[in-house]
């Protein structure tokens, strides 16, 4: 359902998952907007200027979804893509801004085709009354309205007579997908130039009035306590503007970050040991396995095929660093971050200040990588209470260290798995599995079972008969994030792994095993894809090996064909990836390649690199000098994504490639060495 606004420009709205009709189909009053910011709305401007305006309730992280949304819109409108701006919203207070879940553009892609069709059918009949010509007789093109006899009328000519008409005299529905010329076309970012030039800007490049740079001592264990500081020597060093406690640490403010740094390693503090300062990655590890439940009874007279796997703690490590900009008063609070979650970090900042959440105001900004990181807001809150502390407005830096060592992380998870074989196919397959939770009370650690979702195996990928699962867990003082692709990038590349020695004792072929027992025709058409683009089976040297795997998430399917050179098994190399994927209507198939890369290059390294250790309590690593994420020089030499082409609307794809691409490396990895991987990263 779209609505028209009445205003100077031509104006419509569409609400974003939120139930605003009423039972007789008529918009409720609440849902006329006046102001063109309702908080329930994706809004669409046509200003006087020629462009196009939507302002997006989702956060641009370097995904794409500025691009996939600026296409949806062109496309209904025949406007040229370089007229469409997508600005980001600032948090609204009610709707739904979250950005996650792999299900940006799937939800976007109703209401903003709709959006674009509504306000192409207005403008075309603003252009037929003024020419005084049937409406059926015009055409959209290059962002303007044509006549059969050559007349031309820009959008923005035609706005403010199109905002007043109420019914049009043509067809406001979306185009069929075989009249499409945009959705679907390889496509350049919208922001490319902008990224490449500079001219694209981040929470680090705004310049807010009276905003100081700050940084903040922490303790070297994780959710260390301050006992006692001595801050003389920082205060007296030039440029330092203010020294204020925080929850996380020690805070300081200065005129420059370079001033920030130095007063805060002159800081004297002494601090107490966090709760978890006894604790190693070995005791956590035991403590996970132990949590594991057990497997049940396997079926009478099968035989079992058993694999046990430990994943790391793994750092989600953006490029840019968590930065945040905060200008608290005592009556309102304005800040300025880059954030998945605007809504959520809107409330909590407003109660944690005691303010009114229509007091507080946040501006999404653009975030240099995310991978999940940025869907909590650490930052921002530290820098709302350093600001309303000093009494200043701050610039909140987070260095590299800092969310290393005392940001968010992916949970270190066990896996137990067992599949039961009989008459040469599998009869059941069980996965058990335990993962660190955080704990609520930040008081070390408990034992407990249940708390971790639902294992992806029961979507049963595969006909592998009786699929159960069970989960357990441990409590620890650590800070825990949702990291790209969740839980299913440990589950599934655990799986795939047993799937392919499922396929070694059954004296199979991976990928013909694989043919056989998949329950979907798209997880079967995409792994007929990889296959054969990338030559599976074709002969290759000792010491190198190709690898396969499959996932389906998010409506969405895609399988993943990796060679490696293992000639060194303490150094591989992943010198190939072949990726197939089916994730329906693929807007932009040249962003979807791109995050398909992305996956590649996640697989490769929590499988081969990277991962964090605790030792005493504290994150061992600090910087990517030794969180050893792939470099270019561990990246393929050979990339190819393949889209196989849908009619459904899209899938989800964001999240979608990391499981099999951890599981085709990790295959790969055991048939060039003839070894069975069971911790990651391998060279943990």
């Amino acid at each position: 359902m779209v609505y028209t606004v009445a205003a100077t420009t031509l104006t419509v709205a569409a609400p974003l998952g939120c139930d605003t009709q009423r039972a007789d189909g008529a918009p409720q009053a609440s849902d006329v907007l006046v102001t063109g910011t309702d908080d329930e709305m994706l809004v669409l401007e046509v200003t006087a200027a020629n462009e196009v305006v939507v302002r997006l309730p989702r956060v641009e992280v370097g995904q794409g979804i500025t691009t996939a949304v600026a296409m949806m819109i062109a496309e209904e409108l025949d406007a040229r893509l370089t007229d469409v701006r997508i600005p980001l919203a600032d948090a609204r207070s009610k709707g739904n801004q979250y950005t996650g879940g792999s299900s940006s553009v799937r939800s976007l892609y109703d209401p903003a085709r709709q959006l674009a069709a509504t306000a192409r059918a207005r403008l075309v009949t603003a252009a037929a009354r003024r020419w005084r010509l049937p409406a059926d007789s015009l055409r959209t093109w290059n962002t303007r309205v044509v006549a059969p006899d050559g007349r031309m009328a820009t959008f923005g000519s035609l706005t403010a007579s199109a905002a007043r008409i109420r019914t049009p005299d043509v067809s406001s529905k979306p185009k069929p997908a075989a009249r499409h010329k945009v959705i679907g076309k390889p496509t350049t970012r919208i922001d490319a130039r902008d990224i490449v030039t500079g001219a694209a800007k981040y929470t680090g490049d705004l310049a807010v009035a009276g905003a100081k740079p700050t940084v903040v001592a922490r303790p070297p264990t994780l959710r260390g306590r301050l006992v006692s500081l001595d801050d003389t020597a920082a205060r007296a060093l030039p440029g330092v503007q203010a020294v204020v406690r925080v929850p996380g640490g020690v805070a300081v403010v200065a005129d420059t970050f370079h001033h920030a740094f130095q007063a805060r390693d002159a800081l004297r503090i002494t601090w107490a040991p966090g709760p978890l300062a006894s604790l190693s990655d070995k005791e956590i590890r035991s403590r996970l396995r132990a949590a594991v439940p057990r497997l049940g009874t396997p079926p009478h007279g099968s035989t079992q095929i058993e694999g046990e796997f430990a994943f790391a703690f793994v750092s989600h490590a953006p490029m840019e660093v968590l930065t945040a900009i905060a200008d608290v008063r005592s009556d309102r609070a304005e800040l300025w971050f880059s954030t998945q979650t605007p809504m959520d970090a809107r409330e909590t900042v407003a109660d944690m200040l005691g303010l009114a959440k229509s007091a507080v105001r946040v501006h999404v900004l653009r975030g240099g990588g995310s991978f999940g990181r940025r869907l909590e807001f650490d930052a921002a809150i530290e820098a709302a209470l350093i600001s309303k502390a000093a009494r200043k407005p701050v610039k909140l830096m987070w260095s590299r260290n800092d969310d290393t060592r005392h940001g968010r992380m992916r949970p270190a998870s066990h896996h137990r798995i067992r599949a039961s074989v009989a008459g040469g196919r599998v009869v059941a397959f069980q996965h058990m599995t335990a993962s660190v939770g955080e704990s609520s009370d930040k008081a070390g650690l408990t034992a407990q079972t249940g708390g971790v979702r639902p294992l992806p195996s029961d979507s049963g990928l595969y006909n592998f008969g009786r699929v159960g699962g069970d989960s357990g867990g441990i409590e620890l003082a650590i800070p825990l994030g949702a990291w790209r692709s969740v839980d299913s990038g440990t589950s599934r590349t655990a799986e795939e792994i047993v799937v392919d020695e499922v396929a070694r004792g059954l004296h199979q072929d991976p990928v013909a095993f694989r043919r056989t027992t998949l329950r979907s025709k798209a997880a079967k058409a995409v792994l007929a894809k990889a296959a054969a683009a990338g030559h599976w089976g074709r002969p290759m040297p000792s010491g190198t090996a190709q690898g396969v795997a499959v996932h389906e998430e998010y409506g969405s399917a895609v399988a993943c064909l990796a060679e490696i050179d293992a000639t060194d098994p303490k150094n591989p190399r992943v010198t190939k990836v072949v990726m197939a994927a089916d994730v329906g209507t693929a807007v932009n198939p040249r962003g979807l390649e791109a995050q398909l890369m992305g996956t590649a290059v996640d697989g490769i390294s929590t499988v081969l690199r990277a991962g964090l250790h605790i030792d005493r309590g504290a994150v061992r690593e600090g910087s990517f000098a030794d969180f050893h994420y792939a470099r270019q020089r561990h990246a393929p030499l050979e990339f190819e994504a393949h889209i196989v082409p849908s009619g459904r609307e899209p899938g989800g794809a964001g999240e979608l490639g990391v499981p099999a691409a951890a599981g085709a490396v990790a295959n790969a990895y055991a048939r060039a060495t003839g070894s069975r991987p069971r911790s990651f990263p391998l060279d943990f």
